[in-house]
């Protein structure tokens, strides 16, 4: 993953509108949400979600698709998993983290 696009992705998620719905997507699956139900269920009015589900699309981490009138919005999983990859490839040396490797208490101690 280059530096550019996690640089993009963690700047969208960095505002609290942008990762709300983030969040609200993701447990959703592919099946997604539609706009008008996203600004419903947050409380966000039409142009102010707009403008944040097009940072979101431009930093790759939601896709939409038409249904009828409808734009059904998802979170983009692949996406996602190259920044949590990308966050954690030198975790454990690149060995799988297990919970019990103390690299969360490491880092805790260090700071």
């Amino acid at each position: 993953m280059e530096n550019q696009t996690v640089i993009d992705a963690l700047a969208a998620l960095a505002q609290a509108t942008r990762l709300d719905i983030f969040r609200l997507l993701v447990p959703l699956g592919e099946a997604g949400m539609p706009a008008g139900s996203i600004g419903e269920q947050l409380g966000i009015p039409n142009a102010t979600l707009s403008f944040h589900l097009q940072q979101l699309k431009h930093a790759g981490l939601v896709t939409p698709r038409r249904n009828g009138t409808q734009i059904i919005y998802a979170a983009n999983y692949p996406a996602m998993d190259d920044l949590i990859g990308y966050l954690t490839e030198n975790c454990c040396q690149g060995e799988p983290c297990l919970t019990s490797c103390g690299c969360t208490e490491q880092l805790s101690t260090e700071n």
